[in-house]
């Protein structure tokens, strides 16, 4: 049977939540954190996603904003795609 891979979206709080999570489950680790380069304008969603390990179960959190429209863009992007593209579903959440 085929594992799972839980995409949780958060606002700006992704590596927050990771850290939380790891710290309560045993055998758990952030495994990644991908941040925005320095010269984004936007100082609270420099860390754009974090691959964590709960006790064996692979978890990605994206920091997508509170956007609605862009989240709904962002979402309808990311369920036509076999791999994630993080760089698609940015360009999708800013409406390019």
């Amino acid at each position: 049977m085929p594992k799972i891979h839980p995409f949780l979206w958060f606002d700006t709080q992704a590596e927050e939540a990771a850290g939380f999570y790891v710290s309560i489950f045993p055998n758990s680790r952030v495994l990644s954190v991908t941040r925005a380069p320095p010269s984004s304008s936007n100082a609270a969603a420099r860390v754009r996603t974090v691959d964590f390990d709960l006790d064996g179960l692979r978890v990605t959190g994206l920091n997508g904003g509170p956007d609605a429209a862009g989240r709904e863009r962002a979402m309808k992007a990311m369920m036509q795609m076999v791999k994630l593209d993080v760089a698609k579903l940015q360009a999708a959440y800013a409406g390019t």
